[in-house]
């Protein structure tokens, strides 16, 4: 029985580290659907310093701020085409094989290069909500914030609940500082 407005919704992002901005959008999902796919993209990547985190790790963090059974992180490798139509059928498979269905429930930040992901899509019919960034902050300040030991900014973007995982994420990001390389999208 469909309790929200939309069965499901999706997000796709890296997550490198998560924020108060990212947390804003899954919120909102959870608000709206009766289940949520997170998709954790460049999930084939670790160790970098644009990727320091496992998509394991990732889940981790995901689900200690979202333990809901009606939340679920799945991982999505890159396969390297860019923001096209062809990645949005990619994603749109990997739901598929996730939860037996589409979305019907896109959520993003406004950005440009996810305008395209569906177009042409014959029968496909996916709302899209753009959450508009209220918290003025992104994955690399995070980890800029790690690199430079700044636990009360991390904190100020931070949820709570992630505080006592600080020194192990850090260790993490400042062991991936000098790793560059980088096969992601």
């Amino acid at each position: 029985m469909q309790l929200r407005p939309y069965r499901l919704g999706i997000l796709v992002g890296r997550f490198q580290a998560l924020h108060l901005g990212h947390q804003e959008m899954i919120q909102t999902a959870v608000d709206l659907c009766d289940e949520v796919g997170i998709f954790l993209g460049s999930s084939q990547e670790s160790r970098t310093i644009k990727n320091p985190f496992t998509w394991e790790e990732r889940k981790r963090i995901l689900k200690t701020v979202f333990p809901q059974d009606s939340v679920s992180v799945y991982p999505l490798p890159d396969i390297f085409i860019g923001n096209t139509s062809r990645w949005g059928e990619y994603v749109l498979d990997n739901v598929r094989k996730y939860f037996g269905m589409l979305p019907d429930l896109l959520i993003s930040g406004k950005e440009i290069r996810r305008i395209s992901w569906f177009d042409g899509m014959n029968g496909v019919s996916i709302a899209e909500l753009y959450i508009p960034k209220s918290i003025d902050i992104s994955a690399s300040e995070l980890r800029e914030f790690f690199l430079n030991d700044d636990r009360a900014s991390w904190e100020r973007y931070t949820d709570p609940v992630l505080y006592p995982m600080y020194e192990k994420l850090r260790e993490i990001v400042v062991s991936c500082k000098d790793n560059t390389e980088s096969e992601s999208i």
